[in-house]
């Protein structure tokens, strides 16, 4: 395979993983609409499209096999390989907690809401652009993006342990809210792990770019 092959291979499977990075943002906005808005269509959806997101984990992941077996690639080639796989793999984590919110939905369709819900939208609008800022850190190769990126996670550590302290202090005030209080416990705790796997991508971006592994989760 020639140099140009390889970066046009490249090329085709950084598309496909830019398209896999927007339905997974896709994901998260409607996950957390259907959840505010009780909108069982919507979280449907998100269910259902979760198969594309997974089709393209395993196209990508089987493409940069292939070029692996092909190039046999060393160095920074290798490094963009294995990046790209382990991108993929986090990818396809945050559209599984996605699903996972939208089953809340679900389970939540015929109940009155305990509180109203503004913490958990504010931590997912974060989450949503700490998505797509990482991919595009990913494409331009940009180390100090990346490491700022991941300095937004505290922002949402901290709206997590709010979401926390209020349904914790609902839940002891009012027994009847233990079990819907506990799915919303969930659901922000979907969205924080989300934001922990946008960090690995920041750390394996800063691999890519360096050589070396920075632990980005402190």
């Amino acid at each position: 395979m020639t140099r140009y092959a390889f970066e046009e291979q490249m090329d085709v499977l950084h598309r496909k993983m830019m398209t896999m990075g927007s339905l997974v943002e896709e994901a998260i906005h409607k996950s957390i609409k259907s959840l505010v808005e009780r909108d069982v269509q919507l979280a449907e959806q998100v269910i259902v499209n979760d198969k594309m997101i997974n089709e393209l984990e395993h196209e990508i992941q089987s493409g940069c096999f292939q070029l692996i077996a092909l190039q046999q690639p060393v160095g920074n080639d290798l490094r963009r390989l294995g990046t790209m796989l382990k991108l993929v793999t986090d990818l396809e984590r945050m559209g599984d907690h996605a699903v996972s919110i939208a089953k809340t939905t679900k389970r939540l369709m015929n109940e009155e809401y305990v509180k109203p819900l503004i913490d958990i939208p504010l931590m997912a609008g974060h989450v949503k652009e700490m998505v797509r800022d990482s991919l595009n850190a990913y494409i331009a190769r940009d180390k100090e993006a990346a490491e700022q990126i991941a300095l937004r996670d505290d922002v949402v550590d901290k709206l997590y342990s709010t979401v926390f302290r209020d349904l914790v202090a609902l839940m002891t005030k009012n027994s009847d809210s233990i079990s819907q209080a506990t799915h919303l416990l969930l659901v922000a705790q979907y969205l924080e792990r989300i934001a922990d796997h946008v960090t690995n991508i920041c750390e394996w971006i800063i691999y890519m770019s360096t050589g070396k592994m920075t632990d980005l989760n402190k």
